[in-house]
Order: structure tokens, then C-alpha cells, then sequence
């Protein structure tokens, strides 16, 4: 039976086995049960005593949540991608995970207890004749992007199988204008407003070498941002997004839990540091019109192997300048109405979360102030068009906590946190 070693660097942690019924079934290493210092592999392993879940996880098809979530989703163009150009089927995730198993999210490596570096063909007449160009990489979501090489806004290459990138490229949206404008302006006003996030840029799609033929004669903008699980010499750093920590397979990113809980989870994870980013980061997109900040949109890294941390902010677009909704992207006290978003709803979240209120109001308070004066001051130099300019204007005076700042157009005091 075929067999994907599981490890986080060079540290087994486990095994998945594919039984003939093509079920998988996930099984921890007794050497790494045992050892009292283990690095995590997912918090979603841990009971609420904080003791490793060690039951075997079996799964019809699919891998277990969490490795699940390592994958590009289902109905995504990367994963269609990839899975095309090896000759496997999208929706049998254990080969997948073989294909990509060496280039993953975070620390984890997945490899075949054999040592083939490639799942069987499912389909022959598919596989690219050249097996050095399978391309062997894998990034969570359904947008389709390349881990790439180089020295970010002067000189990125795909790599040979597209593995081993410091690199994210996301190549344009044949669906909506100008996204990689759209992130890039936002990632921009993120930094100005003090939310930690990667380097990132824009660059001509053009200018990308060894990107697949049927993407480089493109004319427009590509966006690059670094990879905050990869160090400086390639070295992984491991973390998992909160989909990942609540146990849930990609789809269910917008269900079964809001802000409130994950509010209530940083602050007992992370203190008062890790909340008040997280209060920044939800003030923020709800500035920018972001209705798409699901559970997959925030992650913990894990920089010593065990100790988490709140990832740098990613993914940040103003999704209301192509879809209607202009809601939070998850429930905030249960609700993603921004029109409620005022000291009362703060309060309530609170109460629920069993965070301090003081310090949430605060942070909510001093981000709107803060990101009204940056987007007086930097809007218009921003790569975004008229209607999504115009669209971020009236967000401003429909959020409540927006709208005094906007009137009174004062200059904001920062505040240490």
C-alpha cells in the first residue's frame, strides 16, 4: 500500500497510508508522541487539556483536515493546474499530496516511503512528457499563483517544478480588473496603518522567467509578495492557518466559527499583543470593503517549532469594488453587517470573547483614526480606479466607527501596542 512519510523538516512526525478503498488514514510516529518537546504539527492535534490526539484519522478520498488544507482548494484553478499537467485526478487528494509533497505550506514534507517522487499516472495521454516539468508545488486558495526565485520587483523565475520559492507570484484575474493593482494598493495602506505584512510588489507578467508559455505573453501586472514561511536561506517555517486549527476542510472557511471565537483563542494563544493585531487587522478590512477574510486568511507561525505567533497579514483586497457585499468576512458578535460596527458591537464581542473591552475599543478606535487620515493622504496616489476609490469613501461613512473621523478629518496620535 502506498505510504507519504510526514515530517516537519527533517523530524518524522507520521505516516498516511491509501488503503485499496482509497481510504487515508493518518497515523503519528510513537517516536514523536513521546517526545515531551515535539514541534507542532497542528494545534487542531491537541485536546483542551493540551494533550496530543493520537487515534488514527481515517478519511474516505480525501486527507484528513489539516492536510487537506495544504492542498489548493477543490474547483480551483491551481489545483486543476496541477493535477492536469501529472496525469492525476483533482479530487483524490493522496496523490496530490505525493506531487506536491516536497514544496508545502509551512514545515511540512510529504514524501513516498519508497522514495518515487511521483504519484502513478491516473492518465497517461495527460502527463507532460518531460517529468522535470511537472510542476510539484503547492500554495493554499483557489487563485492561481507560483512560488517563484529572485530578488522581489527586479528579477523572479519560476523555478524547475516550480518548488523550493522565497516567492508568491499571483498572475491577473480573467474574471476581475486589475486584482494584482487591487492587493497591491491595500497591502500598501496595511503597512501605512501598522499591520505587520510581508515585502510585496508589482511587476510586468512579462518580466517573470519560466513562467508557463500560456501565461507570458500577458501585457499586465503580476503581484509578488514573500513568503513569511521561508527564511531568509530557504530554511521553512511552520505555521497553519485557523482553518486549519479548527479542524475544518477548506470549504468550511466561512462556517461554523466568527471572530469572536478567534478573538477569545488569540488572546488565551497570544496575549495582548496577538489581539490587538488581530482587532487592527479586522478594523482595517472592514475599511477596505474585504468581505473575503475567512478563516484561511489567518495563520499562527510556529517560529521555534513550537511557540505560535500571528502571521504577517496577507491577501488583502477590496473585494466590494467587484462583488456587492460589504460585510466583515466573518461574524463579528453574529453579525458581518459593518453598518453595526460601533462601540456597542465592539463591547458585545468582547463580553463574548472574554477579552478586555478597554483595550478592543481602544485599537478599533485608534485604527479607524489612523487609517482615515493614511487614506486622505494616500489614496490618490494608489494604483486603484475611480470606482474602488469611490467605493472605500462610502465604506468610511457608512462603518460608524469611520465616521467622526472622517467629519472631523483630524491628524491621528499612534498609540504604543
Amino acid at each position: 500500500m502506498p505510504t507519504l512519510r510526514i515530517k516537519l523538516g527533517n523530524r518524522l512526525v507520521g505516516t498516511i497510508t491509501n488503503v485499496v478503498t482509497d481510504k487515508n488514514i493518518f497515523v503519528f510516529d510513537p517516536g514523536y508522541v513521546e517526545d515531551e518537546r515535539r514541534p507542532v504539527l497542528s494545534l487542531s492535534y491537541y485536546d483542551i487539556e493540551r494533550k496530543l490526539i493520537t487515534r488514527p484519522r481515517e478519511v474516505q478520498r480525501r486527507l484528513p483536515p489539516f492536510f487537506s488544507n495544504l492542498l489548493p482548494e477543490r474547483d480551483g484553478v491551481l489545483r486543476d493546474y496541477l493535477a492536469q499537467r501529472a496525469g492525476i485526478s483533482p479530487e483524490r487528494e493522496f496523490p496530490l499530496l505525493w506531487l506536491v509533497g516536497a514544496d508545502l505550506p509551512g514545515a511540512v514534507i510529504a514524501e513516498d516511503s519508497e522514495g518515487q517522487p511521483l504519484p502513478p499516472e491516473e492518465k497517461s495521454e495527460t502527463r507532460e512528457a518531460n517529468k522535470e516539468e511537472v510542476l510539484r508545488f503547492s500554495l493554499a486558495g483557489v487563485q492561481l499563483k507560483f512560488s517563484a526565485i529572485g530578488r522581489g520587483g527586479k528579477q523572479l523565475r519560476i523555478p524547475a517544478q516550480g518548488r523550493d520559492g522565497q516567492w508568491i507570484v499571483k498572475l491577473p484575474s480573467p474574471r476581475f480588473p486589475k486584482v494584482p493593482e487591487n492587493e497591491f494598493a491595500m497591502m500598501t495602506l496595511a503597512k501605512e496603518v501598522g499591520i505587520d505584512v510581508p515585502e510585496f510588489g508589482l511587476m510586468p507578467v512579462g518580466s517573470i522567467e519560466n513562467l508557463p508559455l500560456e501565461f507570458a505573453e500577458n501585457k499586465t501586472n503580476a503581484y509578488f509578495i514573500r513568503r513569511f514561511d521561508r527564511g531568509p536561506d530557504g530554511e521553512r517555517i511552520h505555521g497553519e492557518d485557523f482553518n486549519q486549527i479548527y479542524g475544518q476542510y477548506p470549504e468550511k472557511k466561512y462556517e461554523e466559527h466568527g471572530y469572536t471565537g478567534m478573538a477569545k483563542d488569540i488572546w488565551a494563544l497570544l496575549g495582548e499583543k496577538g489581539l490587538t493585531e488581530f482587532i487592527r487587522r479586522i478594523v482595517f478590512n472592514a475599511a477596505i470593503g474585504n468581505a473575503d477574510m475567512h478563516l484561511k486568511n489567518w495563520s499562527l507561525l510556529y517560529r521555534d517549532g513550537r511557540t505560535p505567533t500571528l502571521a504577517p497579514g496577507y491577501d488583502y483586497v477590496s473585494t466590494m469594488r467587484y462583488l456587492p457585499d460589504r460585510g466583515l468576512g466573518l461574524p463579528l458578535a453574529r453579525t458581518k453587517d459593518v453598518s453595526r460596527l460601533d462601540d456597542e458591537l465592539l463591547e458585545k464581542a468582547s463580553v463574548q470573547a472574554g477579552v478586555p473591552r478597554g483595550l478592543v475599543k481602544d485599537v478599533a478606535h485608534e485604527t479607524a483614526r489612523v487609517f482615515t487620515h493614511t487614506w486622505s493622504q494616500h489614496n490618490a496616489g494608489l494604483p486603484i480606479d475611480d470606482l474602488g476609490r469611490r467605493k472605500i469613501d462610502e465604506q468610511l461613512r457608512l462603518v460608524p466607527l469611520f465616521k467622526e473621523h472622517v467629519v472631523s478629518g483630524r491628524k491621528p496620535k499612534r498609540k504604543k501596542s
